[in-house]
């Protein structure tokens, strides 16, 4: 006859090697820390500054599209608060720049764009100021959205965020 301890030690091992290799899993996937989102942000304002661009607000999100840090400058335009928050959410929901997302939606150049009806989708933007942030290992972990000044310096400003942390990528 099969002794009850046995098999409740037996059960236990299992139980703990199958709870351990999903551990395992979730500790190893890359995630966008709140001090990686404040470097970014710090850098964002840095160039910003030393530029003369017009003030901006960043948003950072994570790779679930919620909210990282959010940070407005003083006398940034309160309407940027949405198109940063867009800007983020696009580069958070495709692995790609907010200005490739206007590209494929309307076109380059005029030209019409090769994904009709992508730019319906609710809440994203079609224009410069959303970058994806991916690791060296090719995750994607989050995006960084820039609104306020102009689209190509909301995106350089982004772009300088993310140079901020490439070691940490």
């Amino acid at each position: 006859m099969v002794n009850v301890r046995s098999w409740l030690v037996l059960g236990t091992f299992l139980f703990g090697l199958v709870l351990g290799g999903s551990a395992q899993a979730i500790e190893s996937k890359p995630v966008l820390t709140l001090d990686m989102a404040k470097k970014i942000a710090d850098a964002c304002e840095s160039l910003q500054q030393e530029k003369g661009f017009r003030p901006v607000n960043i948003a950072i999100h994570d790779d679930g599209g919620n909210v990282k840090l959010f940070r407005r400058q003083e006398n940034a335009f309160l309407g940027s608060i949405l198109v940063a928050t867009m800007k983020a959410t696009t580069s958070s929901s495709f692995p790609f720049t907010s200005r490739l997302f206007g590209e494929l939606a309307y076109g380059k150049d005029g030209a019409p764009g090769p994904v009709p009806g992508i730019a319906e989708l609710s809440g994203h933007a079609a224009f410069p100021g959303g970058i994806p942030i991916i690791t060296k290992s090719g995750a994607h972990i989050g995006s960084v959205g820039v609104s306020g000044a102009s689209g190509d310096e909301d995106e350089q400003c982004a772009q300088a965020g993310l140079d901020a942390i490439a070691d940490m990528l």
